[in-house]
This record gives C-alpha cells, sequence and structure tokens, in this order.
C-alpha cells in the first residue's frame, strides 16, 4: 500500500503563480513589460549598440540630445544612449548575481536553522538580528573598501548585506512548517530530514522568496547605482548605470542629459522591478490587496 505524500500550506490562501494570473494583475503585468524592456536593452547591447560606448569623439563632446545621438554625448564625445545599454548589463548583472548568491545562501541557512532548531536556531537568530542592525549600504561600503572598488567587490558586498533578510524569513517560515501535523507525521514514518525539507518546507518557502527576491533586486539596483555614485563600484572607462550618474553630475549645469538620462534608467527598472513584486505578492496571497 503506498502513500501519497501532500504538502499543506501553513501561511494559508498562498496561490502559484501563473502567466494568466500576472496577465490579469495590472501592478505585475506593467511591472513586467518595464522589466522585460529593461532586460532587452541590457541583452541588445551584447549585439548592438548605436555606437562604440568606449570611443572617445572628442569634436562632437557635450552633445545635446540629437536625432543621430538621442541621449546626447558626454565629455569625451562618447554616446550616452549606447553607454546606458552597456550599463545595463553591468547594473543588473552585479544585481542580478548578488541577489542569487544572497538567496541560495541566506535560505540555506534560514531553512537549516528553522527546521533543526535547539542551540544552533538560537545562535543564527540572534547573529541574524546583529547582521540586520547594520545599515546595509554602510556595511556593503565597508566590504567595498576592503576588497577595493570593482564590479566583483560590489557582487559580493551586496550578496552578503541581502543574505540576512533572507535567512530571516525563510527561518520563519521553516519553523511554522516544523511544528505541524504532516511533519510530525512525516518524521513518524520515517521521512529522511533533506526529504521532509524538499516536500513540505521549500514549497512554503519559495512563493515567499519570489517576492523578496524582487524587493532585494529592486534595492540591488539602487545599491549598485550608490556605490558607482561614489565611486566604489566599475572603474572607467566600463558604463554602469552608477558611473554614468557620477560623471554626469559634474555637468548638471552644462550637460544634464547625461545624469538624467542614466537617472531615468534606474527609476525605469526600480520601477517595474517593485510593480511586479507587488503584484507577485497580491497573486501569491490576495489577502495582501487589503494591507
Amino acid at each position: 500500500m503506498s502513500r501519497r505524500h501532500t504538502t499543506a500550506r501553513p501561511t494559508g490562501g498562498l496561490r502559484a503563480i501563473t502567466l494568466s494570473a500576472v496577465m490579469d494583475n495590472k501592478r505585475a503585468l506593467l511591472g513586467a513589460i518595464l522589466v522585460c524592456v529593461v532586460a532587452f536593452m541590457a541583452l541588445l547591447s551584447f549585439a548592438w549598440t548605436p555606437f562604440e560606448p568606449n570611443t572617445f569623439d572628442l569634436p562632437n563632446a557635450t552633445q545635446a540630445p540629437t536625432p543621430g545621438h538621442p541621449a546626447g554625448t558626454d565629455i569625451y564625445g562618447r554616446d550616452i544612449l549606447s553607454r546606458i545599454m552597456a550599463g545595463a548589463v553591468t547594473s543588473l548583472g552585479i544585481a542580478v548575481s548578488a541577489v542569487a548568491i544572497a538567496l541560495m545562501g541566506g535560505t540555506t541557512l534560514g531553512v537549516f536553522a528553522g527546521y533543526v532548531g535547539g542551540w544552533f536556531d538560537l545562535i543564527v537568530t540572534r547573529f541574524i538580528d546583529v547582521m540586520l542592525a547594520i545599515p546595509a549600504l554602510v556595511f556593503a561600503l565597508g566590504i567595498v573598501a576592503l576588497l577595493g572598488p570593482s564590479s566583483r567587490s560590489v557582487t559580493v558586498a551586496l550578496a552578503v548585506v541581502y543574505m540576512w533578510p533572507f535567512a530571516r524569513v525563510t527561518r520563519t517560515v521553516a519553523v511554522s512548517v516544523r511544528s505541524h501535523s504532516y511533519t510530525e507525521a512525516s518524521r513518524g514514518l520515517g521521512v529522511s530530514p533533506g526529504m521532509i525539507v524538499l516536500r513540505d518546507v521549500m514549497p512554503n518557502v519559495l512563493p515567499i522568496m519570489v517576492v523578496q527576491a524582487t524587493t532585494a533586486l529592486a534595492w540591488g539596483v539602487l545599491d549598485e547605482a550608490s556605490l558607482g555614485f561614489l565611486g566604489l563600484g566599475v572603474q572607467p572607462p566600463d558604463p554602469s548605470w552608477g558611473s554614468l550618474l557620477i560623471e554626469g553630475r559634474f555637468y548638471m549645469f552644462d550637460a544634464p542629459w547625461q545624469a538624467i538620462t542614466a537617472g531615468l534608467a534606474v527609476l525605469i527598472a526600480v520601477l517595474g522591478i517593485n510593480l511586479l513584486g507587488d503584484g507577485l505578492r497580491d497573486i501569491i496571497d490576495p489577502r495582501s490587496r487589503s494591507l
């Protein structure tokens, strides 16, 4: 006689994310469109940009937006639109990589601590509390200053900073699932802890992590731009949205288009990610609409 293993959801009312559900949710749909536009711009830059992003053209320096240069040129005559497209690869790549590392590390730590419990859970929880008490950007600044300014340093710094919120959320869910009757029944039937985590804990963690990841991704774009603005991110001549902002701020009165267009790129990316995250939250848990 076989036993069919089913997974209940302790958070109650959680729904699966489907394409039709995203299409029916206006915020999720608009956010997905904006994210796709930014992602397409980044991917397109691998094959084509209007001009070579790092090629100097001094006779056309600080040129205002024209049909030939829709976003104008910088003080070296480089096409700003081309540099924004190329910078999207760097900025989004750093944000996505940092969030992916933080998601895997934080989720693993949180699930393990929440499921094991006891003294290990107590130590991990207190350590997470300490890490969360440190301002994220200040912590990231310290790590980048220690490792040296580069895209790799920014990725490591943001991954370390974002790991702890993931660990806190997943630990809470794991503790809730651990105390449910169906988890105790699985243990009583001799199901291995690893299988219990995969079948009972992870299905309850993953939907919440999707929304958490979109929030972290939006912060990743902002924090990368902030570190780049402070000169601790990607180093010249390679473009990123943060480096474009710091280069453009010195010429806000004479050639404001560089800072404005770079700021718009950050705004569109962050707005799209936040809208998508809000929409996914409403899809997963319809009760959140009334909050």
